[in-house]
């Protein structure tokens, strides 16, 4: 597959067999480093996804230099884009998943401030709803319910604020409804009622609202193993149309156990952090600036006029730097 890339697009790939990073043009390459771009006046915050396994297949590590980040910019916050408890799910809000997964796991002080997390289908195997549960027993996570929006001030400033939508890919996938583990999960949920209140909260028009983000966890586009699977196409098919009506600038998602930048034409940009436990392989589709199969993160930095994401792998390296203007 690469060599047949190689005639299409001038790849850099950079790590071993099993840890690598392509991007679109050399120009975009960087040298591994451990040097942070630090904003101090930005919004940070920290992406992660796919990562709930007890602390097995690098989440430990992954862990470590989230804390190490978030210590040096002083993130705001802690994203997880689903797949939070693996194989499947938790049971109920007392559900050890949560000790052995979460607490016991990320640590580091810099990670005791607030973490809003999305479901994933593995979240859907048990009880989904726990996880909401979970929010009045724990002071750091913050799910209030199955999709929940919130505005984030950039720098403390209200005039300048960054509006987050968090929703609930799980029921927009049809072919889910039928299947043994996740039906019985997503058939009581309106699909309806989310895309309106999808609609709503992108529709606002709030001066103040410099940046428009939604996080979910299964994506629209993808250059891992799931590029035309079914999942994919029908999140497609249910967000793409309304994002680009209301001038979503960037959807976050996990799913994909790989980290992923994709700029089709339009105003929305495609992150996937999806690796902060397992990583799986990538390729380069069309539109595809960077994939990167790493075990890692994201720390994005948003500012009134600009944003920046970096991607950062467990050995703290960052192996992916870009900036997004207005």
């Amino acid at each position: 597959m690469i060599k047949k890339l190689l005639l299409i697009f001038p790849l850099v790939i950079s790590g071993s067999l099993y840890a690598q990073t392509i991007t679109k043009r050399p120009s975009q390459n960087i040298t591994a480093t451990k040097v942070l771009t630090r904003d101090p006046t930005a919004l940070n915050f920290i992406a992660m996804g796919d990562w709930g396994r007890n602390g097995a297949d690098h989440q430990k590590q992954v862990a470590k230099q989230m804390g190490i980040t978030a210590s040096e910019v002083k993130a705001n916050f802690i994203i997880s884009t689903g797949d939070n408890f693996y194989p499947s799910g938790v049971i109920s809000a007392q559900d050890p998943s949560f000790k052995y997964s979460f607490e016991d796991i990320y640590t580091d002080f810099s990670l005791q401030w607030d973490w809003y997390p999305v479901l994933g289908n593995h979240d859907y195997k048990s009880n989904p709803d726990a996880q909401v549960e979970y929010s009045k027993i724990s002071r750091r996570w913050k799910m209030p319910a199955r999709y929940y929006a919130k505005k984030f001030p950039i720098n403390g400033d209200l005039n300048n604020q960054v509006l987050i939508a968090f929703i609930d890919t799980n029921p927009l996938i049809p072919e889910f409804y039928s299947n043994a583990e996740y039906g019985p999960n997503v058939k009581g949920q309106d699909t309806t009622a989310q895309k309106r209140w999808i609609a709503k909260t992108l529709a606002d028009t709030d001066p103040a609202i410099k940046w428009k983000i939604v996080v979910g966890h299964h994506p629209i586009y993808t250059g891992g193993s799931r590029t035309d699977a079914y999942d994919t196409k029908a999140v497609r098919n249910s967000l793409k149309s309304t994002f680009e009506k209301y001038g979503v600038d960037v959807y976050l998602t996990g799913h994909e156990h790989s980290m992923q930048y994709i700029k089709p034409a339009g105003k929305t940009h495609y992150f996937i952090s999806g690796s902060a436990s397992e990583k799986t392989p990538v390729k380069l589709i069309t539109d595809a600036e960077m994939v990167a199969s790493e075990y890692g993160f994201m720390l994005f930095s948003v500012n009134n006029n600009q944003l920046r994401v970096q991607a950062i792998n467990d050995q703290g390296e960052i192996i992916y730097n870009t900036l997004i203007k207005k």
